[in-house]
């Protein structure tokens, strides 16, 4: 099971911190990614670590603004968001995949809810 929170309404220019809780599994053994959706779009990719932390990759539109972490200790996973921008309004899922960590939403079999974050201009 996967938990999201931290989202909320902020103005552009501002920080948040996303986190997600993990449980039922062995933590480590797993990817992590976030994604997020806006009405009519599909899911987008935003950041993914791999199971040590030791690797991390993002989308374009968030390189130097956002940040992948996770606390195998705690089973967590975090996105430290700054300078968010208007665009950055979506829904945010974790997710999470055995193995290798990859870009796709296809190939991750473990989803939050899902928590809001908008962005005021």
């Amino acid at each position: 099971q996967l938990v999201e929170s931290g989202g909320g309404l902020v103005q552009a220019g501002d920080s948040l911190r996303l986190s997600c809780a993990a449980s039922g599994r062995t933590f480590s053994d797993y990817a992590m990614g976030w994604f997020r959706q806006t009405p009519g779009k599909e899911r987008e990719f935003v950041a993914v670590v791999n199971w040590s932390g030791g690797v991390t990759y993002y989308t374009d539109s968030v390189k130097g603004r956002f940040i992948i972490s996770r606390d195998n200790a705690k089973n967590t996973v975090q996105l430290q968001m700054n300078r968010l921008k208007s665009e950055d309004t979506a829904v945010y899922y974790c997710a999470a995949r055995p193995g290798a960590w990859e870009l796709e939403a296809s190939a991750y079999d473990s989803w939050g809810q899902g928590t809001q974050v908008t962005v005021s201009s």
